[in-house]
């Protein structure tokens, strides 16, 4: 088409240069609605280069707050497991939800167990949606997220668990799920759901992934704060 296109240039072939010219036009349209998941995720892994090379945030501030959201959301589970409450809580991580975010309800407050057990509270306005927690604190709630479009999925996974892997195959967030029928905690990452977690094999899961960025020059430390998380053991029979 580019050859043709020259050939209708240099000789002056007017009909057909706006022929292939509308011919292109078309294509760019097509193009862009045909490989739409594969241009967001070029896009989204451009952002994510941008931000490694404008430099890592502000450590010690971050870890804290990242390590105080662990511990909150991973208490606030267990009691969500025992209490059968539907939960749904995302992590963002390099990938910024905004668009998400835009969906729910701005709060931008500290990550704490009892604000997370207000937010699900069946009876509240916020429960049905999802709860975004950006740089450790609780930044939105009664969001809206994408469903997955994979249908090999098991029929017992509801809504709430299409949502987090969607929202894991759209971006790098870590997605934590209690089930309100059977109270399984499921982490979503990667378009990929693991299941049956408890208080401690979730907190060391986030721990894991979520504070791994922060390793430097002193990683030993950091390392040693990273395993002193993970509590006793005990927490999971609790």
């Amino acid at each position: 088409l580019v050859a043709v296109y020259a050939i209708s240039i240099w000789f002056g072939l007017a009909v057909l240069k706006w022929f292939l010219s509308a011919v292109v036009d078309a294509a760019i349209i097509a193009f862009a609605v045909i490989f739409q998941p594969e241009i967001r995720s070029a896009l989204e892994l451009v952002s994510r280069t941008n931000i490694s090379l404008l430099g890592k945030k502000a450590k010690s501030a971050d870890f804290t707050a990242i390590e105080s959201s662990i511990e909150a959301v991973s208490r606030a589970c267990q009691s969500f497991q025992s209490t059968r409450t539907g939960a749904i809580i995302v992590f963002e991580h390099k990938t910024r939800l905004g668009d998400i975010i835009k969906t729910g309800t701005v709060i931008d407050a500290d990550t704490t167990t009892e604000l997370l057990g207000n937010v699900f509270y069946p009876k509240t306005p916020l429960h049905d949606g999802a709860a975004i927690i950006r740089d450790g604190r609780l930044y939105a709630a009664g969001c809206i997220l994408p469903l997955t479009q994979n249908n090999n999925l098991k029929k017992e996974l509801g809504t709430r668990h299409r949502a987090a892997i969607g929202m894991s195959e759209n971006s790098d967030a870590v997605v934590v799920v209690v089930s309100e029928e059977t109270g399984i905690i499921s982490v979503a990452m990667n378009g990929k759901l693991q299941r049956d977690f408890n208080v401690v094999t979730l907190r060391e899961l986030l721990t894991r992934e979520l504070l791994s960025d922060f390793a430097d020059d002193d990683e030993r430390s950091i390392i040693g704060r990273i395993k002193t998380i993970g509590g006793n053991k005990n927490d999971a029979n609790k």
